[in-house]
């Protein structure tokens, strides 16, 4: 009975093996196609380095990373920074209007950031933003997960650290640099890598903050690309490729960031 047993669930492994072998294929292909494609039909190592040397050196490619380094980890930055300090607040101090604050950060979920787009223009362009860095970074700063996370695993430290912290004479931003923030670097390092992948590929705002080619971030300057005459597709690959490298480099942290900004919405 139980070689029946295993003998059922080695089919039904072997399936679920095949359906994933098919499903990696699919999702493959198009990577793959798009590398072999830019190589050209003869001499395909001398097409490939010709095609991608041609990105490099006959376009503004260098320019537009350097735009795009600073004000996806600009917004990085910002993010923790202000996303850590909210939550610990929320968290560990008592203020009016904490729990108005902490509504409005969970209904913020129910407004799509699309919807804000119009006013965020006419804001930047009131203040004399757009074609800046600073105006592709100010409206990406919307991020009420990490808010969240953060909040949630402020709440799961026990108090009496910090109430031992605060009878020895410590301050709230003494007792959050040295004991809670040190706690959840694991934490901090899987959102900073979620949020920088996020504001690297992002396009919209991007697109429509910045006209100057000179100040386009490398996702928006694939569509301008044609212009300089070499391979669009070669220069979609390279625009695509640090935040790659990154997720292979970080995957576990990735992973770990996304199972838990799931877990802690759905909690809140």
């Amino acid at each position: 009975m139980s070689g029946g047993l295993g003998g059922r669930w080695d089919l039904g492994g072997l399936a679920l093996w095949v359906v994933s072998l098919v499903l990696v294929v699919l999702w493959a292909f198009p990577i793959f196609w798009a590398v072999f494609a830019t190589a050209g039909p003869a001499d395909a190592t001398a097409g490939f380095l010709r095609t991608y040397a041609n990105v490099l050196f006959n376009t503004d490619l260098g320019r537009w990373y350097l735009n795009s380094i600073v004000t996806s980890g600009g917004v990085t930055l910002i993010v923790i920074a202000i996303s850590s300090t909210c939550g610990y607040a929320i968290s560990q101090i008592e203020f009016t209007g904490r729990r108005l604050l902490w509504y409005g950060i969970l209904g913020s979920f129910m407004i799509p950031v699309q919807a804000l787009i119009v006013n965020h223009f006419f804001l930047i362009y009131q203040w004399g933003l757009l074609n800046t860095w600073l105006g592709v970074i100010l409206p990406q700063l919307i991020a009420p997960i990490a808010v969240i996370v953060y909040k949630q695993f402020f709440d799961s430290i026990p108090q009496e650290l910090g109430e031992a912290a605060f009878l020895d004479g410590a301050k709230h931003w003494q007792i959050f640099l040295n004991i809670y923030l040190p706690m959840n670097w694991g934490v901090t390092v899987a959102l900073a890598i979620i949020v920088f992948i996020g504001a690297w590929n992002a396009f919209l705002w991007p697109f429509l903050a910045v006209t100057k080619p000179e100040m386009m971030n490398v996702t928006v300057s694939i569509a301008q690309i044609r212009s300089y005459g070499v391979s669009g597709l070669a220069a979609a690959l390279m625009a695509g490729l640090p935040v790659v490298v990154i997720y292979l480099l970080f995957q576990r942290r990735v992973t770990e960031a996304v199972t838990l900004s799931v877990a802690e919405k759905d909690e809140a």
